[in-house]
């Protein structure tokens, strides 16, 4: 017994010697569940410790006897999940683009993938939610310059837009009409306010009158009789309420003086062709998308 033990007069157990604000400490021992779960859990550590890595080493660990690693298993789902995905790649190349829906499982697939890949490549363009903005156009609306389809879809991603390195890139060229003194200014502006007056906009109806002439003589070979556009040669609906580099007077006027040409990467180097077939039925179901 230490010399600053003593005996409890009530309880008659010893004490430890320790001593707060007169309360005193006794000597009891540990209840048995309690020396007995410190018991199991040593045994168990040592169990654990042979059985499994736990032992840190230089540049590893030791093995156990079971050979059991975590990022082994990780590895063998990713493994297993990779030949998974690329079993239905395969099918989704092998299928037509067209029939994909009729396979729930490929088309569920084809969709999972294409958001991811979209969020991926696309989204600094045309946004997160695809809604587009700036010059960059929506993909969620009903408004296509080459083509809503999902093959039209498909030959925009491939082989992009005005990109100079792809051979078979979609390629469309409207002229500087005032930059390069093909109209006057008076007759561009006339121009502009007959493209106004046919999307449903406020207009000055006498100059779009005279407008409607320019229109026919220089316009409507690519945008069309009544400005409904024309997807094979990248020429724009202009009777709509969709405006690509806005639809203001002035800058209808500016984009016919000397029109911005937009460009999209081509994917078909960058991408594989199941990706880009993800991609392309992703759009073509974001909302918008033509049979």
């Amino acid at each position: 017994m230490s010399e600053n033990n003593e005996t409890d007069d009530i309880t008659g157990v010893e004490t430890t010697g320790h001593e707060w604000d007169g309360i005193k400490e006794l000597n009891n021992p540990l209840p048995r569940s309690w020396l007995w779960g410190l018991y199991g859990t040593i045994v168990f550590s040592i169990g654990y410790v042979i059985a499994y890595p736990a032992l840190p080493l230089i540049n590893s660990s030791t093995a156990g006897l079971l050979g059991w690693s975590s990022r082994q298993n990780v590895a063998n789902d990713i493994a297993s999940l990779e030949q998974g995905r690329e079993s239905l790649g395969q099918d989704l190349v092998a299928t037509d683009l067209n029939k994909i829906s009729g396979n729930p499982d490929l088309m569920q697939f084809a969709l999972a993938g294409g958001n991811s890949a979209f969020k991926v490549y696309c989204s600094q363009c045309h946004g997160a939610g695809a809604a587009g903005g700036g010059i960059y156009p929506n993909l969620v609306d009903d408004d296509w310059i080459w083509g809503g389809t999902v093959d039209d879809i498909y030959l925009t991603l491939k082989h992009g837009i005005r990109y100079e390195t792809d051979e078979d890139t979609r390629y469309s060229q409207m002229p500087n009409f005032g930059a390069d003194g093909i109209l006057e200014r008076d007759a561009i502006k006339d121009a502009a306010w007959y493209v106004r007056s046919i999307s449903g906009q406020e207009a000055d109806l006498e100059a779009a009158e005279r407008g409607a002439i320019v229109y026919q003589d220089n316009c409507a070979a690519c945008h069309g009789d009544s400005g409904e556009g024309m997807h094979d040669l990248g020429a724009p609906a202009l009777n709509d309420a969709i405006w690509l580099y806005g639809g203001s007077h002035e800058e209808i006027v500016a984009q016919i003086s000397k029109p911005k040409q937009g460009v999209m990467p081509a994917w078909g180097d960058r991408l594989s062709e199941a990706t880009i077939r993800q991609l392309s039925l992703y759009v073509h179901r974001l909302g918008g998308g033509e049979k």
